[in-house]
């Protein structure tokens, strides 16, 4: 029996379902987490066999300690995730100490956590990136600037999501950003880059030991999440209908650039909105950034309605045997809204819940750690047409305000974009 380890089982909520799948496909199922038993979901108790609990996941010396009673009491353990960003490189510590060797070590990391790193891999996968400099002092900052122009993003180089994510646009903001970081974060490294007027398209796929992938989907995000976090908007994004083939082929060669093997990902694309001359065409792909953990929050949910499937048993079957043969049925549009409160809606909840009730696949309240990016309320629904979704956002979103009002002109406008042919 393969003794598999799963660091914070119970965040986000919905990933006991990664538990449940491994154990049904008789994996020894070992949680550690930093919430007490008693605490926990009830499927998730089912679907661990032991459960650990730490004082702290921040503790290294306590989640050490755990991996090795579990090693004691279990034997060799064969696997060790969290599936969650945040955990990446605990997770390669734990697996280098441990000598646990089914995933990425700590020698991996600076090429899947530094924004920096990552864009060598994307070039030699021919896919590209944006420009960029190393923040240092305002000259250097100033120099760069004329190079690309304003506006700029600066960053954490090794960040997660769009956490301290900021658009610079004046010589004045380039100076209160200096003396910011300066006051509160001197010694994190920040990337600064050229801005990309385009939507982030997603590659989201299951890949297996060998680096094939054995399931395949995406997502787009019209508004960026950095301006959602920083202007406290609402959040939109959907998967799909199919995934295009361009967004196929660059998922693709980034998976074999950064060497994956036995993992869920979700490497993050931008395609442009406009001709921009020092990286291509509208249309075009450019690299963003990679992800090495499933897509964040409930878009494995999301995919699993849009693709009449279910990529946790997907993914567990790849960890336990290699590949799967769960079937992947109709395919529909998947969207996500999240409604940011105290905003002025033109629809109440209960008007939105009688008229789309054959849509809604899930209506819950967002927990407060996944507020910032995508909103306190939310709501996912099906669709057959873009149309269709479309409608259902201009419905969701709709406010009575003139202010919002034209935050919703301009979402109208970007979702009229449209989409790039697919296969």
């Amino acid at each position: 029996m393969q003794n598999f380890i799963f660091i914070s089982p119970n965040f986000p909520t919905n990933y006991w379902q990664f538990c449940r799948e491994l154990k049904n496909n008789g994996l020894n199922v070992l949680g550690i987490g930093d919430q007490p038993y008693e605490e926990l979901k009830p499927e998730l108790k089912a679907s661990l066999n032991e459960y650990y609990k730490v004082n702290s996941l921040e503790n290294y010396d306590e989640v050490y300690r755990a991996v090795a009673f579990f090693t004691f009491k279990y034997g060799r353990i064969d696997w060790l995730e969290s599936n969650n960003e945040y955990w990446l490189e605990r997770d390669a510590a734990l697996r280098t100490d441990f000598h646990i060797t089914s995933g990425f070590q700590t020698s991996d990391m600076p090429r899947i956590k530094y924004k920096s790193k990552m864009k060598e891999y994307y070039q030699k996968a021919g896919i590209a990136t944006a420009r960029y400099h190393m923040v240092d002092d305002l000259a250097g900052c100033k120099a760069f600037v004329e190079q690309v122009g304003y506006p700029v993003v600066v960053k954490p180089d090794n960040g997660v999501g769009a956490s301290d994510t900021h658009r610079l646009s004046s010589d004045k903001e380039l100076e209160a950003f200096l003396a910011y970081k300066e006051k509160e974060h001197p010694d994190v490294a920040y990337i600064m880059e050229e801005f990309v007027r385009a939507e982030v398209n997603s590659y989201d796929a299951i890949i297996d030991a060998h680096g094939n992938p054995i399931f395949e989907a995406g997502n787009v995000s019209p508004v960026s999440i950095m301006d959602i976090v920083n202007n406290d908007d609402n959040s939109i994004y959907y998967i799909i209908k199919d995934l295009p083939e361009d967004t196929r082929a660059a998922g693709r060669a980034a998976v074999k650039s950064f060497g994956v093997k036995s993992r869920f990902v979700h490497f993050e694309f931008f395609r442009m909105t406009e001709d921009q001359s020092s990286m291509g065409k509208k249309g075009q792909i450019v690299a963003l950034e990679v992800n090495m953990r499933p897509c964040g929050g409930f878009t494995p949910d999301m995919i699993d309605f849009a693709r009449s499937t279910n990529v946790y048993k997907i993914w567990a079957d790849m960890i336990a045997f290699g590949g799967t043969d769960m079937p992947v049925g109709e395919h529909y549009y998947c969207a996500f809204a999240g409604r940011r409160d105290g905003k002025s809606f033109v629809y109440s909840h209960e008007q939105l819940m009688q008229k789309y009730q054959d849509n809604m696949r899930m209506v819950d309240r967002i927990p407060e750690a996944l507020s910032g990016a995508m909103g306190n309320q939310m709501y996912v629904a099906t669709f057959s047409t873009r149309d269709e979704m479309e409608k259902f956002y201009s419905d969701v979103l709709a406010v009575t305000d003139a202010t919002n009002a034209k935050v919703q002109a301009e979402l109208t406008k970007v979702l009229a974009l449209g989409e790039p042919e697919a296969v």
